[in-house]
């Protein structure tokens, strides 16, 4: 298996809530009205299953590390908080990297991480958009706008992005006996923001002088 990495990377501009959306927002308000026994019960479930697939394609942990199970329970318990706007607490970046060594396949899947981290915000950040223009406080040609400039700006984002949070690594030995490591790291949802903002608050300044103001208020700053 090659360098392996998702990303989810909005690619239209249009500003009613699309059905995939409204899915979305309906299982983070499920979630965020579930007892703390219940989403214990629902994470149970899920890495579980998680974690059978992981061993059933091979993948293990280093000696001395927390067990698979317990770094996947780790990573659905912050995965399934969200604030009152339905942001994620934590937004997650994922991949996995095959080097020569251990050392170096694990640097080059944290970096290909920080990249699917920064198109993860670029995904929240233009939702979060869409629903200003939904609640009818920011005009659709300004949302457009904005949204664009936070679209091109992931490398800027990526720049941004500071330390994140560990949560997740295996391995396993490939066909060619090199070392294929995957990680899965965190970030807090408001330096998340910030990234966001620091990357595209001077382009924005440059394209009419309140939209940078207008990103402000949307982020909640």
């Amino acid at each position: 298996m090659t360098v392996a990495m998702t990303l989810i990377v909005a690619c239209g501009f249009t500003f009613a809530e699309t059905s995939t959306q409204k899915e979305i927002r309906k299982e983070r308000q499920e979630i965020r009205k579930q007892t703390q026994k219940e989403l214990n019960a629902r994470v149970d479930h899920v890495v579980e299953k998680e974690a059978k697939r992981l061993a059933q394609e091979g993948w293990e942990v280093k000696p001395g590390a927390l067990p698979l199970e317990k770094q996947l329970e780790r990573v659905y318990l912050m995965q399934y908080e969200y604030d009152e706007d339905l942001f994620p607490k934590y937004i997650m970046g994922e991949a996995s990297s095959v080097g020569g060594n251990y050392d170096a396949a694990k640097t080059a899947a944290i970096s290909l991480a920080i990249t699917n981290l920064a198109g993860q915000i670029q995904t929240e950040v233009t939702a979060l958009v869409e629903n200003t223009v939904v609640n009818k406080q920011l005009s659709a040609e300004d949302a457009t706008s904005i949204t664009e400039t936070v679209m091109s700006s992931k490398n800027l984002i990526t720049q941004s992005i500071g330390r994140t949070i560990p949560v997740m690594e295996c391995y396993r030995i490939n066909s060619k006996k090199n070392n294929e490591v995957l990680v899965r790291i965190a970030y807090n949802a408001e330096m998340a923001k910030e990234a966001a903002r620091k990357a595209v608050r001077q382009e924005l300044e440059q394209k009419g002088e309140n939209l940078h103001e207008q990103l402000d208020k949307i982020l909640g700053f």
